[in-house]
């Protein structure tokens, strides 16, 4: 059976893709950080294993890694879904707003990564693929500090990908845009109404999309494709 673990899977995106591995077929592992709740409800519904992981903690991120690959014995396809965001203006960002904003959405990717590559290596076998967005690829007003570290992983995939390649490793990145979850709906009905008028596509993605399109990545219909970056935007962004 093929085995997928999901870093950062209570989430929106992270859930979906949790249910889409598991529909799919895998056997699946997820992190979680403080949502235990949720966590344990989505496990009980899609049968996966839910373990706690304060991914942006080195030795935190490695013991976990080490009990998914107890438990699994190898990781056919890793998907890093964990992210935070915010708003604020460029001189307003704290010393402690950049430092958590790119332990969570950059260091915690890289920690987790570290942790299981060395197994895919191993099986000469995987898919590894980061979850970054649309600002990563155009920039954000507000979210200076956010669209670093969505930028980075961009740079994380294409890097890694010409590394590993000869392992047989594929190293993919999604880049969504804006998404029907908890942290988009939040902006209220008027934010969200004008957010629509600039999507060509004139709706918002849902996190199901997102996991079909990680779904896929991993999969032999993409087993030609590495260090690409997909952007799931509705037409916002193109590049």
């Amino acid at each position: 059976m093929q085995t997928a673990l999901v870093a950062g899977g209570s989430g929106g995106i992270g859930a979906a893709t949790v249910r889409a591995f598991s529909q799919a077929g895998y056997s699946v592992a997820f992190f979680y950080n403080t949502r235990r709740d949720t966590a344990l409800a989505l496990a009980q519904e899609t049968g996966s294993v839910p373990l706690p992981c304060d991914m942006a903690d080195p030795d935190n991120a490695r013991e976990a890694c080490a009990q998914v690959l107890r438990q699994l014995s190898h990781i056919d396809a890793l998907a890093l879904c964990a992210g935070i965001a915010q708003q604020k203006l460029f001189q307003d960002i704290t010393d402690r707003d950049w430092e958590r904003m790119l332990a969570v959405n950059v260091s915690g990717a890289f920690y987790v990564t570290r942790a299981i590559l060395p197994s895919m290596i191993m099986r000469k076998a995987g898919q590894i693929i980061f979850l970054s967005s649309m600002w990563g690829q155009a920039g954000a007003s507000m979210e200076v500090h956010y669209s670093t570290s969505k930028a980075a992983l961009i740079g994380l995939t294409r890097s890694l990908a010409r590394e590993v390649a000869p392992s047989g490793i594929r190293v993919n990145c999604v880049a969504p845009g804006a998404i029907e979850t908890p942290m988009t709906t939040s902006l209220g009905e008027g934010a969200l109404q004008r957010l629509r008028e600039e999507i060509p596509l004139g709706r918002l993605g849902t996190p199901e999309e997102v996991a079909r399109c990680v779904l896929w990545l991993c999969s032999p219909e993409a087993s030609y494709l590495t260090g690409q970056v997909i952007g799931l935007s509705g037409g916002m962004v193109m590049v």
